[in-house]
């Protein structure tokens, strides 16, 4: 498990984690998983739903993704809105087509989802290179799926960013066009800049100053809410994360809500 498994006094408030990796996992590595658990809280986070898919809904999936929740008491399961597989996985996340038809698709499998899991579930705006069909704006599309399936909003910072860049857009407009009231907690991270106009999700990198400000500009409009720091490889040494941790926690505590504003 790494450097986690031994500190015992870390400065975090919670942990995320691929379902995925741990359903099923015993052994050394599934006890030092509950031991994990049993000093974080852990959020879900998956990678494999395929939510907006043509295939059949993975059942057996949300099943034991239920199962692994009442077992170490998480709060909640989130995913991404996107596909991943089409007559098997594609091991990818890829755009949906903003339309109505997509909208109904993806909020009838969430309801699915939620009923077997028997709560709400959020979830991600995601990045994307490439857009198949677009017959309403993304924040549209967005709003659309949550409000239609009742589900809440992953919502990520530097996804905002990179979709930004990419696809030539105001990201602070953006951020203020999405249902932030079912905002349920954020995602921050660093990418990759293969061009001038052309940025890459990767989560290998550190979180560049743009992103800060975004990140401070959503806790404006939501509150301090709960930030998962996101880092997938190239990883640093812990002091280095956690000194971007801190940076998190210093936003957090500058925050001025809309209601603070009024006051």
């Amino acid at each position: 498990m790494g450097p986690l498994a031994a500190e015992d006094h870390l400065p975090l408030d919670f942990l995320e984690v691929a379902p995925e990796n741990w359903i099923g996992v015993g052994g050394r590595y599934g006890r030092e998983f509950r031991a994990l658990a049993e000093r974080f809280p852990i959020v879900l986070h998956g990678l494999s739903l395929d939510i907006g898919g043509p295939d059949a809904l993975d059942v057996d999936l949300v099943r034991a993704v239920g199962e692994l929740m009442r077992e170490i008491r998480v709060p909640l399961y989130s995913e991404h809105l996107t596909y991943c597989a089409a007559q098997g996985h594609l091991y990818d996340l890829l755009p949906l087509p903003f339309t109505e038809e997509a909208v109904r698709h993806v909020a009838a499998r969430v309801r699915q989802v939620q009923d077997i899991l028997g709560a709400p579930i959020a979830l991600e705006n995601a990045s994307y290179y490439a857009q198949p069909h677009r017959a309403m704006s993304e924040a549209e599309f967005i709003g659309a799926v949550i409000a239609e399936s009742g589900c809440d909003l992953l919502l990520d910072v530097n996804n905002i960013y990179v979709n930004s860049i990419n696809h030539g857009y105001d990201p602070q407009a953006f951020l203020r066009s999405l249902p932030l009231d079912r905002v349920r907690y954020i995602h921050i991270a660093g990418h990759y800049d293969e061009a001038e106009d052309l940025k890459v999700d990767t989560h290998g990198a550190d979180v560049i100053d743009p992103v800060w400000s975004l990140l401070a500009e959503a806790y404006s409009l939501v509150g301090p809410l709960p930030t998962l720091l996101e880092r997938d490889f190239n990883i640093p040494p812990l002091a280095q994360l956690l000194g971007e941790v801190a940076q998190v926690r210093a936003l957090q505590a500058e925050a001025v809500t809309p209601l603070e504003r009024r006051a």
